[in-house]
């Protein structure tokens, strides 16, 4: 296990680098967490992010790429929900590197 510390206070992730506590998600700890794997968040990153959160809250599950993608074009339309636009956001993972930037638990079909 390991943990970020955020403005003093020590916030713990499980072995894969995931939020153990989805309460714990701030864009402070979003920033923190892309920081961790060199990747600076933009106006677009954060736009996925608010969506992933959404999906979370509606469906109780963190999405796979495919879903993922699906819901992104859905929601922002095709420029934005394909494929080769959110692997050249999220360094080629999308929907593992995504739900751990908002806080989700890793997608379960995800290896």
């Amino acid at each position: 296990m390991s943990e970020i510390l955020i403005e003093g206070r020590s916030i713990p992730l499980d072995e894969d680098g995931y939020l153990q506590q989805l309460t714990d998600w701030s864009p402070v700890v979003a920033e923190a967490l892309a920081a961790r794997e060199q990747l600076e968040l933009l106006p677009e990153h954060w736009e996925i992010l608010e969506l992933l959160r959404d999906f979370y809250t509606e469906f109780q599950l963190s999405p796979a790429n495919r879903p993922l993608v699906k819901y992104v074009a859905q929601k922002l339309g095709p420029d934005k929900g394909n494929s080769l636009h959110l692997n050249r956001l999220f360094k080629g993972a999308p929907a593992k590197l995504a739900a751990k930037l908002a806080g989700l638990p890793k997608p379960t079909n995800c290896l």
